[in-house]
């Protein structure tokens, strides 16, 4: 059974401010999390608990992984060197 792809508020706001081109190469890898919200290649990130990431390029996508609810939530949606960076 396929999960669903919901965005947090600042997700849905980051994914827009990406540049267009961008956006199209991003769009099918959050698609393709539908079917495996787990592919080869994403990481468990350190820390969190069901927190992943998956690469497209220099561009990276966070998200969390609701299995009882067939959740796969985006958290995060950015170049690769802004999305690590913990506001002090």
């Amino acid at each position: 059974m396929p999960y669903v792809i919901k965005f947090t508020q600042h997700a849905a706001r980051a994914f827009r401010k990406l540049p267009r081109d961008v956006q199209t190469r991003v769009s099918p890898a959050i698609d393709a999390l539908k079917d495996d919200p787990r592919p080869s290649g994403s990481e468990k990130l350190k820390g969190a608990d069901d927190v992943y990431r998956v690469r497209v390029g220099d561009y990276r996508i966070l998200y969390e992984v609701r299995d009882k609810e067939l959740v796969v939530c985006i958290i995060e949606a950015g170049h690769r060197r802004q999305m690590y960076r913990r506001s002090v």
